[in-house]
Parts: structure tokens; C-alpha cells; sequence
């Protein structure tokens, strides 16, 4: 799920909407500068995006609860080329499995680190046998499931959670704008400058 972000013209950023004031002062010199306007643009997206990245990945983990590993694995990343100068940031997927939220087992249930609170799902299990004698592992992937009827009706459970839109919302979403909005116009400087040896 990703949506325009800014716009230079020719340099643009994906991942939810925002206003990065003052890039039209950057027009002339990015035009000034020929055949080398696009690598600058390139660096600049490229390094404002791999920290946007890595503000990102912490800022989702906190607010879904789940570890930066499994958040890394799931936002991808295109990088900006010369030829295409656009830095983007997606991801795609349903609802995740209670099973990567720290999930563990319990007398009354099992308990999660859902959206940076514990919460208990009772009568749910993750391993068979009695607490007495002893839980065994079930070959069933360490998931946490429910029964729904009998014995054997069992119901995976999800978290309510869907990465591709954690990643456009809240505090990821804030905290993703404010980076490219102070970064991007200094990294422009900076690599403009760099062109022109100043």
C-alpha cells in the first residue's frame, strides 16, 4: 500500500501524503546543474529514504508490538536510480498471526504483546496435553488456536493487526512525515552544493 508523498518534478517519494515545504526553490538549481541534476536528486531520496526506512521499522514496531525483525522483513524497499528517481517504501499482507506478537502460554490462555499491550485471549493454547502432566509441543507451527465446537474444530488466531496499514497511520505515519519534511530539503542542499564543489 503506498501513495504519493512529494513531488520535485522528477523526484518523488511513496508512502503516505505529505507537505515538504520550500522543494520549488531547488527547481532552477536541479535544472542549472544538466546531466548531474539526477544523481544529485538520486543521492538525496536515496539517503533520506534509508533513514525514513529505519524510522519507519522502529516506529511500527512499537506501534503494532511486533519485533523489528519481523517488521524489516515485511516493509520493502525500491531504492531511487537516474532513470528513475522515486524511493518507495510497501508492504503487503493480511491480518498477522497472534503467534508473532510474543504470544505465550498460560493456565487461563495465552497472552500477546498486541499494539504495545499484553492482553490475554482466554481458552486459547499453543502446545496440548495438561498442565499436571505436562504440555507437548503440536506439530501445527506454534500458533495460537481457539476451539470453535468439538475437538478438533479449531480457529487460528490473528491479531487484528494488517502491516501495510499500521505503516500509513498513526504515529509511524507522523513520525515518517516529519523526517522527509526537515530531511529531504537539506539533503538537496547538500548534494547541490556538493555538484557545484561550493
Amino acid at each position: 500500500m503506498d501513495t504519493a508523498l512529494t513531488s520535485l518534478g522528477i523526484a518523488m517519494f511513496r508512502v503516505g501524503e505529505v507537505d515538504v515545504r520550500d522543494l520549488e526553490r531547488f527547481g532552477n538549481m536541479i535544472g542549472a546543474l544538466g546531466q548531474d541534476g539526477p544523481k544529485a536528486v538520486n543521492r538525496a531520496l536515496n539517503r533520506t529514504g534509508d533513514m525514513a526506512r529505519t524510522r519507519v521499522v522502529r516506529e511500527l514496531a512499537k506501534q503494532t508490538g511486533l519485533p523489528q525483525k519481523t517488521i524489516r522483513k515485511a516493509v520493502k524497499v525500491k531504492r531511487s536510480s537516474w532513470q528513475d528517481l522515486e524511493y518507495r517504501l510497501s508492504s503487503s499482507g493480511g491480518d498477522v498471526s497472534l503467534k508473532y506478537f510474543k504470544a505465550r502460554e498460560t493456565r487461563r490462555g495465552v497472552t500477546a504483546f498486541v499494539r504495545g499491550e499484553r492482553e490475554l485471549f482466554e481458552g486459547a493454547f499453543i502446545k496440548g496435553g495438561s498442565f499436571v502432566r505436562g504440555r507437548v509441543a503440536l506439530n501445527m507451527g506454534g500458533h495460537v488456536f481457539q476451539r470453535i465446537g468439538g475437538r478438533t474444530e479449531l480457529e487460528k488466531l490473528k491479531s487484528g493487526v494488517f502491516i501495510p496499514i499500521e505503516m500509513v497511520e498513526g504515529a509511524t505515519a507522523t513520525a515518517f512525515e516529519g523526517l522527509v519534511a526537515d530531511v529531504l530539503p537539506r539533503r538537496l542542499d547538500h548534494e547541490i552544493n556538493r555538484v557545484l564543489g561550493v
